[in-house]
């Protein structure tokens, strides 16, 4: 039994079809002829349904009974109760909705008038199989000889709940103590805090939760929110010191389905290698130790169902080489997949355009003759060979970081180009994807750049550059320097310089949300003196740009990442200068 709008009927959807049947002889005791004049009386509540599936099964059923050659809309699924009456008499019948005006049809043949029902079944609400259940809330079914009921339930004060005969299991008060029995109790359920229960029973219910503000409507498998107060971002936490076997240059947060949330550290000394971490009991704990070569970043991408993870080895040796890890299901670990040949390789990029999946690498120096003027490659998936194979070369000048990101339906790729062999005053270019390749799309004056993020808000693009430091001939470095937000200009259609921001060795920047609000974070590394730095949370206040809002002590900070559990939302930074890495936690109100 269900409560809804203030009245209780029968939820049949989740009995099997046999448990909704019975011998016909139950109820025809004394003849086994279906009466030729009968009436049936339903009272039923139907849940919204779409438009194209709009009529009922018992809809169709009344239609094939009373021989309507037009579709018939009584507009029964609009989650109200609903009273119906069919009479039969020979070839008339009558069709009555909530004591309203009849309907009178005249049916293309009589009605039989001996219609046998030895050995046969009755069922309510079911046709033998899953397509044809009813779905709503049944509180009245009554068969009875004569051909019109209508005059024993109507005029009544409530049309849609008029009571012929309802059982009274439906009618009787609720019991003390047993308010289980009922999955929910009305409409909209009112509590402070205690996630109700949400399936189909409770498909179409209303939820508001107390405690955290929140409107929320079950879908039949999870609560989806209607209306929510947003968070905001009060204070950052510390949360955790992570230990790593040595420095650490990058750390990649992931999930694996069904196995967790991960995090995979790049660090420097070759043994044991690098970490990677699994969040267990709020907290990374070591999980399986992969062998690098000075390791700079990891990327995790997902291919043919597949997860992978490669590794930039930055090591300078006669053959160096990049790796391809894919994770096995069966041992649960990540294994060694596919090397690939690179030059000090400080950064990878996995992208797909057009249903092919790519690997670029930035190519940061060659070993021979130190010359930072050499190429990058682009390495496309072979579905054949599955190998990820040569695909395309781009002149860099000390690579650091590729990003990838998407306009409408354009592709883009911008490079990170840091030193050219001279002076860190260069040029990183946009590139665009067209014709099956990336070609030149602008180029913009960067200082030493180490980072790229993309972000959007609203229908603005943005793109913000890590600058790390200024080095020209005979002048001695300079670290503290302005690093700059780009916007799209979609008329120019090219990035604009949007806002400088006044960084010290910036190598990285993330981006990340609470609520309604957007955030920057910074990773300050060196100013000159010392690696000992507070790098800076900018939140977005539109015509201002972003503004600083909260300082984070860090010491050499190399990357930061943004990652969400069910206990909140968390940032990482890793150290380059440090085995200490250490994960705060975004304290929010409402």
């Amino acid at each position: 039994m269900v409560q809804s709008r203030g009245s209780r009927g029968f939820l049949l959807s989740g009995a099997m079809a046999t448990a909704l049947s019975f011998p016909a002889s139950q109820i025809f005791t004394n003849c086994d002829c279906f009466p030729e004049e009968f009436s049936l009386v339903v009272t039923l509540k139907m849940p919204r349904l779409p438009p194209k599936v709009r009529q009922t099964e018992k809809e169709r059923q009344i239609e094939r009974k009373i021989g309507r050659e037009r579709q018939m809309d009584l507009g029964l699924d609009d989650a109200r109760w609903h009273t119906v009456v069919v009479g039969v008499s020979g070839r008339h019948a009558s069709l009555t909705l909530d004591c309203s005006l009849p309907l009178d049809l005249v049916l293309e043949q009589a009605f039989p008038s001996s219609l046998s029902t030895q050995r046969s079944r009755v069922y309510v609400g079911s046709r033998r199989r899953w397509k044809g259940r009813f779905s709503g809330l049944l509180r009245q079914l009554v068969l009875l000889p004569g051909s019109d009921a209508t005059p024993r339930l109507c005029p009544s004060s409530e049309p849609g709940l008029a009571e012929l005969s309802v059982n009274q299991a439906l009618k009787a008060p609720l019991p003390d103590g047993q308010l289980s029995t009922y999955p929910y109790e009305a409409e909209v359920r009112v509590t402070p805090g205690v996630v109700p229960l949400c399936s189909s029973v409770e498909r179409g219910q209303l939820w508001f939760d107390t405690v955290k503000k929140n409107l929320l409507l079950c879908d039949g498998h999870m609560w989806s929110p209607l209306l929510q107060e947003k968070e905001r971002l009060d204070y950052v936490d510390e949360y955790q010191d992570l230990y790593t076997s040595s420095e650490t240059f990058d750390v990649e947060v992931f999930s694996i389905p069904s196995e967790g949330l991960f995090m995979a550290a790049a660090n420097r000394e070759s043994r044991p290698g690098s970490g990677l971490y699994k969040w267990s009991d709020g907290r990374f704990l070591l999980y399986q130790n992969i062998s690098t070569q000075e390791a700079r970043a990891w990327k995790h991408f997902t291919l043919e169902g597949k997860v992978f993870l490669v590794v930039a080895n930055s090591r300078e040796a006669e053959q160096e080489l990049s790796v391809v890890y894919r994770w096995s299901d069966r041992r649960r670990r990540f294994l060694r997949y596919q090397s690939i040949p690179t030059h000090s390789a400080l950064d990878w990029e996995a992208f797909s355009i057009h249903n092919s999946s790519f690997l670029a690498v930035a190519n940061h120096r060659r070993a021979s003759d130190s010359n930072h003027n050499i190429h990058s490659v682009i390495y496309k998936w072979n579905n054949t060979t599955k190998l990820f194979e040569v695909n395309q070369s781009l002149a860099t000048s000390g690579a650091y970081d590729w990003e990838f990101f998407m306009v409408g339906a354009y592709h883009f790729l911008v490079v990170a180009n840091t030193f050219n062999g001279v002076r860190t005053t260069i040029s990183s270019t946009v590139y665009v994807w067209m014709d099956g390749c990336f070609q030149p799309f602008q180029d913009i004056p960067t200082v030493g750049a180490t980072d790229w993020e993309m972000f959007q808000i609203g229908w603005r693009y943005f793109l913000v550059v890590a600058n790390s430091q200024l080095v020209e001939e005979q002048r001695p470095s300079r670290y503290s320097i302005n690093s700059t937000i780009y916007e799209l200009n979609t008329l120019t259609q090219s990035f604009i310089r949007f806002q400088d921001i006044l960084t010290h060795s910036a190598v990285d920047w993330e981006f990340f949300t609470v609520g309604d609000e957007n955030f920057l974070v910074v990773a300050n590394s060196h100013d000159g003196r010392s690696y000992s730095l507070n790098s800076i949370i900018y939140r977005w206040q539109g015509y201002e740009g972003f503004v600083p809002v909260h300082s984070l002590p860090t010491f050499g900070c190399r990357d930061w990442e943004h990652f969400s559990t069910s206990g909140g939302s968390f940032l990482l930074y890793s150290s380059a200068t440090s085995r200490l890495s250490k994960v705060f936690k975004l304290r929010t109100y409402r």
